[in-house]
């Protein structure tokens, strides 16, 4: 076993462990579902529950996933998707810095997620174990690409914002 080995064991247990730990508190932490069905309702998504659920499922799901290493860059589109609808919807107009809700967390679990694409899951990975290891461009592709398709997607169907309201210029 190599040192980079062990490095992308810890990027996959820590980003890995990250996502888990955020679908559960989507599930079951602060407002529960309903309160993540309503945070997304008010970010524009319609079916809020079901956008609740679909998040709670594809975060604790790629994120084992990643703790495994296994099916890694597809484990890395899901987050890479999960972290684009975040920035798009809830950090962009913030700004980049994460103390004023911007995007910079975002960037980072998505960024580091596109390199475990590229890199692969390591030696201490069930993807290496059983021989299915996809890594380089083709993996750093799947990554990237199908995260922004199924973000593509996801907001293609789902995305209906409220329009703007206008102000009335009184004479």
């Amino acid at each position: 076993m190599e040192v980079a080995d062990l490095a992308l064991l810890l990027l996959r247990l820590v980003v890995g462990g990250t996502m888990i730990a955020h679908g559960v508190n989507h599930w079951i932490g602060g407002g529960k579902i309903k309160g993540t069905a309503g945070w997304f309702s008010s970010l524009g998504l319609r079916n809020g529950v079901l956008q609740a659920w679909l998040s709670v499922l594809t975060e604790v799901g790629a994120g084992a996933l990643l703790v495994l290493g296994l099916l890694t860059p597809f484990a890395a589109a899901a987050v890479v998707s999960v972290m684009l609808v975040a920035a798009l919807l809830a950090h962009r107009r913030n700004g980049f810095f994460v103390m004023k809700d911007g995007w910079e967390y975002v960037l980072v679990l998505a960024t580091v997620s596109v390199v475990m694409g590229l890199l692969g899951p390591g030696w201490l990975s069930v993807d290496h174990a059983a021989g299915i290891e996809i890594t380089g461009w083709a993996g750093g592709g799947i990554a990237l690409i199908l995260g922004i398709a199924a973000t593509a997607g996801l907001l293609a169907v789902f995305y209906r914002p409220a329009p703007a309201t206008q102000k009335s210029e009184v004479a």
